[in-house]
């Protein structure tokens, strides 16, 4: 629990980060009209809040003298999209107040590419590995698989794909920051510079036509099925042009070429050390466990939980995906304030990623490292705008 203290007195207060320009703009606040695009929303509008406050696309209202604030799932969410999408309400999420307003036929109608096709069996290949699990259990496979989860998911894709690489939350030494990288290859989720040109595009367009990953386009969609049409990302946001940072490294540019060869030497190394029961634990068991946590991330933390600021988008803090995707569930938190090298804002809510990060910031490995300011906290509160 100490690690739940105050951050080191080293950590730098940032109202801004350097990706900040990837966020949707902010409209401006209008306390006495709407305009006819604002009226338009109201049909797309849905309440999150049992309040006497609603907001539309951020702009207060007046109605009857008393101030009004309706949440909408973006309006964008209406309009056409080309292909095999269309547009369309099929109705809501169970449990939660999102709509799905479009859906993308990912496997029937459309030409698949031989990534596409790659992409699917090795996810496949993946999971039929799950089968053999009861029947292959020994506690040296355990150990590798719960040692390789917390290896690859939380200092590979938690703390280097995500708060390292592609929000530029702290920074580290090169030998460090190339180490945690690799381990994030080792997690089956592509090179650093797809996966972060992937995440940065979804925090450019969240919950919008564009957005990567929406669960607006229905929930499996935003939990695996998106990853099966290769193409559509570049469809969506042209050709990969938000990595010019990493395209610059070669390291970054080496672990893209070859990035196949490094998880089939891992599963070679476990092989060899304890054969098939370690192919089964250590590489199916593992990766799936740690595929599933991060697609939670970019469905489930966008229909279930709750929001503690007005980001404008779906984007929920859901506890119990925080837990297992090591503090990435506080996803509101997150879209709130992007630099941030901590998610979990409140002394309650747990964030191992960031455990780590203080950890490294102790002892002078991590420096550089981000928080949100008072003054940014209070500008995106939902109680703190006035009309």
């Amino acid at each position: 629990m100490a690690l739940i203290a105050s951050p080191p007195p080293k950590a730098k207060l940032f109202p801004f980060g350097p990706l900040r320009h990837h966020s949707i703009k902010q409209a401006k606040p209008n306390s006495q009209t709407i305009t006819q695009k604002h009226k338009d929303s109201l049909h797309h509008a849905t309440a999150i809040r049992n309040t006497n406050y609603s907001l539309i696309h951020g702009v207060f209202t007046r109605q009857n003298g008393k101030n009004k604030r309706v949440w909408t799932i973006f309006s964008a969410a209406s309009i056409p999209v080309p292909g095999n999408e269309k547009d369309s309400s099929f109705g809501r999420i169970l449990l939660s107040d999102v709509v799905v307003k479009r859906r993308k036929n990912i496997y029937r109608g459309r030409k698949w590419n031989s990534l596409d096709v790659a992409t699917v069996g090795v996810v496949v290949a993946m999971h039929s590995l799950c089968i053999a699990a009861p029947f292959t259990f020994n506690w040296g496979a355990f150990s590798v698989a719960v040692g390789l989860y917390f290896i690859s998911g939380l200092l590979g894709i938690t703390l280097s794909f995500h708060r390292n690489l592609s929000h530029q939350s702290f920074k580290l030494p090169k030998w460090l920051e190339y180490f945690f990288a690799y381990c994030g290859v080792q997690a089956l989720q592509g090179n650093p510079i797809d996966w972060v040109s992937t995440h940065r595009y979804h925090h450019q367009f969240c919950d919008t036509d564009k957005d990567p990953h929406s669960p607006l386009e229905g929930f499996w969609f935003s939990h695996m099925s998106w990853l099966f049409d290769t193409d559509s990302i570049t469809e969506r946001c042209g050709n990969p042009s938000n990595v010019g940072d990493l395209e610059k490294q070669p390291f970054y540019k080496f672990l893209q070429r070859t990035y196949v060869i490094h998880p089939v030497a891992l599963g070679a190394l476990l092989y060899a050390l304890g054969g098939f029961p370690y192919i089964v634990w250590g590489m199916g068991v593992r990766i799936v466990w740690v595929y599933h946590i991060t697609w939670l991330v970019n469905s489930a933390c966008h229909v279930w939980g709750k929001q503690a600021w007005n980001t404008r988008d779906l984007s929920r803090n859901n506890w119990w995906v925080a837990l297992l995707a090591f503090g990435e569930g506080w996803h509101n938190n997150h879209h709130a304030f992007e630099y941030s090298a901590m998610h979990g804002l409140e002394w309650w809510q747990i964030d191992m990623t960031w455990y780590v990060v203080w950890f490294l910031q102790a002892i002078g490995l991590a420096s550089h490292v981000k928080l949100p300011t008072t003054n940014h906290k209070q500008r995106l509160a939902f109680e703190s705008v006035h009309p």
